[in-house]
């Protein structure tokens, strides 16, 4: 009798069986799209910071994702966007072959368009500034970190990813296009028209300021972390050196981030020890980053933060705060605490998946919080000329804290 059961109940589960192969093909019999699309599921399942997946069944996203008509490379990438977007994380996201291509030259090069640094907005799903490139189109018309936008040429954002965004803002020089923004501190939406251009990635401005008294200070403004921007920096505060500097402030307001390494070793230029930057992957395993005893200067040092200092720009900050290296001024820093990793996908695009999230050396977690500065001081708008003068209240209190006699004696 338990041998008939035992038979029975085969024959019960074999239908099964059979109907699941029939909607699910093996691996080996996947259409290149069906694989294109396991091939980022198995990248994030093995990689992504969030060990339950925003509280689903990634297995289940897979297999649902698998059954639908994909008719060709449009429909996987659509299907993969979908999958991913379910993450509810922006910064997870796929990369066509062209965007790919883009991305990567954007860490090194120059590039053709409104000069923007964006993210999603979790909540509304619109287009949120993190800061425009200095001397951009986008900052000559006007918009400002924090600003939101709407629309693109009159495509709702909601309806575009962060890549499809970037993708429609770039463009030939002296074309237009028309922004439809809303101001942090306004709800009515304007319509902004923007020149594309092409934007230098110069990522270092230096010079030095001679003061009363005898004060020499080192004015560095970084724009963002690229390939280049360790070695420029480290060139100007050798320079600024030379010219006998005795303080340094160093201006990261408006800074994106960039490059995660780029940031660390920023850091080690100013730092002789000490750690910079804690990293928690999925499993709760933290690594660190630490300075080896190679500063450039141990001069007094103000850094200047406000709303659009985000990602490394986070990071250098905090770990110059956390270790006393350096005081900050000015306004709560954007929050943005995850790091992304790229990987070249078999058909040339590419896949940002979060892979971590970092915490300042004293175990500030600081995504969606940001950093306060030691000393808070809000700033009117001001011009692109006004950056770094007298005219400027967070750069002005900052010489102040420089040429404070306690400061300089301790420099001494």
């Amino acid at each position: 009798m338990r041998k008939r059961i035992l038979q029975i109940g085969l024959l019960l589960l074999l239908p099964v069986v059979l109907v699941l192969s029939s909607v699910i093909p093996t691996a080996d019999a996947f259409t290149e799209e069906q694989r294109l699309i396991s091939e980022v599921w198995r990248i994030v399942d093995r990689a992504y910071v969030d060990d339950t997946f925003n509280h689903q069944n990634w297995w289940q996203v897979r297999q649902r994702t698998l059954r639908q008509p994909l008719s060709d490379r449009e429909a996987a990438y659509s299907a993969i966007q979908k999958m991913l977007t379910s993450l509810g994380d922006p910064f997870t996201r796929l990369l066509k072959p062209d965007q790919y291509r883009s991305l990567q030259t954007n860490t090194s090069g120059e590039l053709t368009g409104v000069g923007l640094q964006i993210t999603q907005d979790s909540q509304t799903g619109n287009l949120r500034v993190i800061a425009p490139i200095e001397g951009s189109p986008a900052e000559q018309a006007g918009i400002l970190p924090r600003d939101q936008i709407l629309q693109i040429d009159g495509t709702p954002t909601v309806d575009l990813t962060l890549d499809e965004a970037a993708e429609r803002m770039r463009g030939p020089a002296g074309s237009q296009v028309i922004l439809t923004v809303v101001h942090d501190d306004t709800n009515d939406p304007e319509d902004i028209q923007v020149v594309r251009d092409r934007i230098s990635l110069n990522p270092v401005y230096a010079d030095l300021r001679l003061l009363p008294e005898g004060n020499k200070i080192g004015y560095i403004r970084l724009s963002q972390f690229n390939a280049n921007a360790a070695t420029e920096l480290e060139n100007a505060i050798q320079r600024l050196e030379a010219e006998e500097a005795n303080g340094y402030i160093l201006d990261l307001r408006g800074n994106p981030g960039g490059l995660l390494q780029a940031g660390i070793d920023i850091a080690r230029l100013w730092l002789k020890e000490g750690t910079i930057v804690f990293t928690v992957n999925r499993n709760g395993i933290q690594d660190s980053f630490t300075a080896s005893g190679a500063a450039l200067t141990d001069d007094p040092l103000i850094v200047l933060v406000n709303q659009g200092t985000a990602s490394a720009s986070e990071i250098l900050a905090g770990a110059l705060q956390d270790n006393g290296r350096a005081r900050l001024v000015g306004e709560r820093t954007f929050g943005k605490g995850l790091i992304q990793s790229l990987f070249s996908l078999s058909d040339g695009s590419g896949l940002a998946v979060t892979i971590a999230r970092y915490e300042t050396p004293d175990h500030h977690d600081i995504n969606r919080q940001g950093i306060i500065p030691d000393v808070v001081v809000p700033l009117d708008t001001i011009t692109r000329d006004q950056i770094g003068t007298p005219d400027d209240q967070q750069y002005q209190a900052a010489v102040d804290l420089l040429t404070q006699p306690a400061v300089v004696a301790d420099a001494a």
